[in-house]
């Protein structure tokens, strides 16, 4: 499996990084921790994060576009194997797991989206994204997930507000207070031999017991936050997760969220979609992150059950790929690509957005799917439709209000 350069780079230092951060994340955490009120249950946003440049063309097929199978003699997907949509966009046969969360209407398709970026570099790409603003010049020092926090109609102190599986925390989460990264829930634990936790904790439950003031109201919820975060492993889940980490990551996100511990923003990722050489038809590399997309997406909406309707997912990726294959029967970096958003409140069983075409003329230089939806008109539905958001503009300025129609009846 073959990356770019700039791509191993970026893989690397979060790599580097991430001992820090989970060092720093869980230092704090036995104080974070007395922070916790309980509230009413609040709804929740899960972000997943396709790190490469997933390829659209090849995930919400163009079926009815002729340009498609020329561009792409060796790559493309062909229409007897493509999973039809709506008679003029199919899914690739991997993402079969998920076609019915289409077919019941919890799934919403945009294609041609993206960002003002054309510098078709990951790190800016990403940058720009996960700063929230159409080109990377413009990034404020904070992520648009720590500003929809700030700026939402109710606030929390619970240090599970926003939780990050990954190895460092995503730019979007920058400048946000009582956000965590972490690569597992099991790392949520007294620091100390099974044997001494197990006899420390029940010294705690007996300190605690009988007192009702706010230390000891604290110290009860602590470890009992604790107890549940350390009963993951045991957690029999509804859905059958790949063994994977991305289906690790959504089975510990789906966990955090049945337990009602406070999150509210759950951000996951999946790397590898940087598919330059080999990339694959209906099988291959590509077909495999797609199948692991499908079946992680398709469990955790079957573990969440009823809780679905508190939920959204919204699925992004920092840019598609070119519109034609490359000699390496690969796929270079590109523009436009797609989104998913999966939950209550979805007007799915639809591809929303307008498809821009792939013929030569239609094309943006050097041969890439032109931008017809921005990113940020998606996001900002979601946040104003279902996240508490009275203003996209506080989230996201500048942004011209173009309706996606991805919520609603």
């Amino acid at each position: 499996m073959q990356v770019c350069r700039e791509y191993s780079q970026l893989s690397r230092r979060a790599f580097l990084m991430g001992g820090l951060t989970i060092a720093a994340a869980t230092s704090g955490l036995s104080q974070a921790l007395l922070d916790i009120q309980r509230r009413d249950r609040k709804r929740a946003l899960v972000v997943l994060f396709l790190r490469g440049g997933a390829d659209g063309l090849n995930t919400v097929v163009p079926v009815e576009d002729d340009a498609y199978y020329r561009l792409r003699p060796s790559l493309a997907i062909p229409k007897s194997e493509v999973i039809d949509l709506d008679g003029s966009f199919g899914f690739h046969p991997a993402l079969q797991p998920i076609r019915p969360l289409f077919a019941d209407g919890k799934l919403a398709v945009v294609q041609a989206v993206g960002s003002d970026d054309r510098s078709r570099s990951h790190f800016e790409a990403m940058n720009a994204m996960e700063r929230g603003v159409a080109e990377v010049a413009d990034a404020p020092s904070d992520g648009w997930l720590a500003r929809y926090l700030a700026a939402r109609n109710h606030t929390s102190t619970s240090p599970l507000t926003a939780v990050s599986f990954s190895s460092v925390k995503p730019d979007s989460l920058i400048g946000a207070t009582h956000s965590l990264a972490l690569e597992s829930i099991e790392s949520f634990r007294l620091d100390m031999p099974q044997a001494e936790r197990e006899s420390v904790q029940a010294m705690l439950r007996a300190i605690y017991s009988g007192g009702e003031d706010s230390f000891s109201r604290a110290g009860r919820e602590t470890l009992e936050v604790l107890e549940k975060l350390s009963n993951v492993a045991r957690q029999n889940p509804v859905g059958k997760y790949p063994d994977s980490d991305l289906g690790a990551s959504l089975r510990q996100a789906a966990f955090l969220l049945r337990s009602d511990l406070g999150a509210e923003v759950i951000c996951v990722e999946r790397g590898g979609w940087d598919t330059h050489v080999a990339q694959g038809s209906t099988a291959g590399w590509h077909a495999s992150l797609l199948t692991d997309l499908s079946q992680s997406l398709a469990a955790f909406a079957e573990d969440l059950g009823p809780m679905l309707d508190d939920t959204t997912v919204v699925v992004m990726t920092e840019f598609g790929r070119r519109a034609y294959e490359n000699t390496g029967l690969g796929t270079d970096h590109g523009r436009a690509s797609f989104m998913l958003v999966l939950g209550g409140g979805v007007r799915g069983g639809q591809v929303h957005g307008d498809w821009p075409g792939l013929a030569e003329d239609q094309l943006e230089e050097p041969g890439d799917l032109r931008v017809t939806t921005d990113y940020r008109s998606v996001l900002a539905e979601v946040l104003t439709g279902r996240m508490d958001l009275p203003d996209a503009s506080r989230v996201f300025p500048g942004l011209e209000k173009a309706a996606v129609g991805v919520l609603g009846a």
